[in-house]
């Protein structure tokens, strides 16, 4: 092989897509439960994303953030409306939104006097790849080998708000409290509202800051923009990437509150960050979901989706639990299943796994409620092959 790969890829190769179906180069369809891992909430090939991409490029690509780009203001300006925050960074990754995060917690740290800053964690949660990112992530497996770690996380179980109020009683260095949520990497776990709302609280009391990293439940997926809006609280920063460019690499650092102005010329930057093609494409993402009303679809259809899910796996002797928010949703089976990526192959059918166990479902957007009902059979389908073949 030409290239190192650290990746396992299934035997297949896609030569475009059309909504929530993509092609492979034997002309064979296939339907994509989990939109590229949450990032092409829109489907494949958008037609307003597409038009957007060829009018910019014939434009303007790239030009460095030694300039002005108006497209970065106007992609800022419709996030902080869209969003009640109040300033934007862009990045390239979800990692990259939450190594911003990271250093925005640092800066602010300093700032009180405190010498080693540190940030309560999560188990189970995933941030990103970087050594910042992955040891601020509660899973040892994507940790292994690249100690040691960076200094200055305090971990604490998801969910256990006494677990929080232990970390704040017996250390005096706490800055922020990070968190997804929901748990993607981590099997679809669903933060408890009374949870958020108290952390959020205790955040307040403290003077932490509230860091809910959205890289997965952004834009749309959970049946808000953010996550965070169905629970009234108001982070001091947000995360997000994955659906925000709909497959064109951009990330977005939001801040509000004791978060704003951290940031100083030549504290933090990026080369590609907010360039004019990326923004002009989020921009467009974020009209389209405005326009179309996805939220509200995804909110009232998530509900419908779960519900079928429920009726026809929930019985189920082999399936653990069903869990998720909007199109955001887990079936959690009964042992390791990365086996029913194949099996789903062979049904036409996309599946990712994660957390070893359970079944990601992350459709499109705007898929279609025929096109939902045809997933869920193909789906209990792939299920029902592989208990045969276990």
């Amino acid at each position: 092989m030409t290239f190192i790969t650290s990746y396992n890829p299934l035997p297949i190769t896609f030569t475009h897509g059309d909504g929530v179906w993509l092609y492979d180069d034997k002309g064979n369809a296939y339907l994509d439960s989990f939109s590229g891992i949450a990032v092409c909430g829109l489907g494949h090939a958008h037609p307003d994303v597409t038009k957007t991409i060829q009018r910019q490029a014939e434009k303007l690509i790239h030009t460095s953030n030694a300039f002005q780009i108006i497209e970065q203001q106007q992609l800022a300006e419709k996030l902080v409306a869209m969003s009640g925050m109040e300033q934007v960074f862009f990045g390239n990754s979800g990692a990259e939104a939450n190594e911003a995060a990271i250093k925005l917690t640092r800066l602010f740290g300093h700032k009180k006097g405190i010498e080693k800053p540190s940030i309560i964690v999560m188990d189970g949660a995933f941030h990103g790849r970087t050594m910042a990112t992955l040891t601020a992530s509660g899973n040892r497996k994507v940790q292994a080998g690249f100690e040691p770690l960076v200094p200055g996380f305090v971990r604490a179980p998801f969910n256990d708000i006494d677990a929080i109020r232990t970390v704040a009683a017996n250390r005096d260095d706490i800055v922020a409290v990070m968190l997804e949520p929901i748990q993607g990497e981590g099997g679809i776990q669903v933060a408890d509202e009374t949870y958020l709302r108290t952390l959020a609280a205790l955040c307040e009391q403290h003077d932490w800051l509230l860091i809910l990293d959205e890289i997965q439940t952004g834009n749309g997926r959970t049946g808000k923009l953010f996550a965070y809006m169905d629970f009234g609280i108001q982070p001091d920063i947000v995360t997000t990437a994955k659906g925000l460019g709909n497959g064109v690499p951009i990330s977005a650092c939001l801040m509000s509150k004791k978060a704003c102005n951290l940031f100083k010329p030549g504290n933090h930057g990026s080369t590609f960050g907010g360039n004019p093609l990326a923004c002009a494409t989020a921009l467009t993402v974020l009209e389209v979901i405005e326009r179309d009303k996805l939220c509200e679809k995804v909110a009232t259809q998530g509900i419908t989706f779960k519900s079928k899910l429920m009726r026809e796996l929930g019985e189920h002797p082999n399936v653990r639990s069903i869990r998720g928010k909007g199109y955001m949703l887990g079936i959690e089976l009964d042992r390791p299943a990365h086996a029913i990526k194949e099996i789903g192959l062979a049904n036409h059918i996309l599946l990712n796994v994660t957390s070893e166990t359970v079944i990601r479902l992350l459709p499109a957007l705007n898929i279609s409620e025929k096109e939902m009902d045809l997933l869920l059979e193909r789906l209990v389908k792939s299920i029902h092959q592989w208990v045969e073949k276990a």
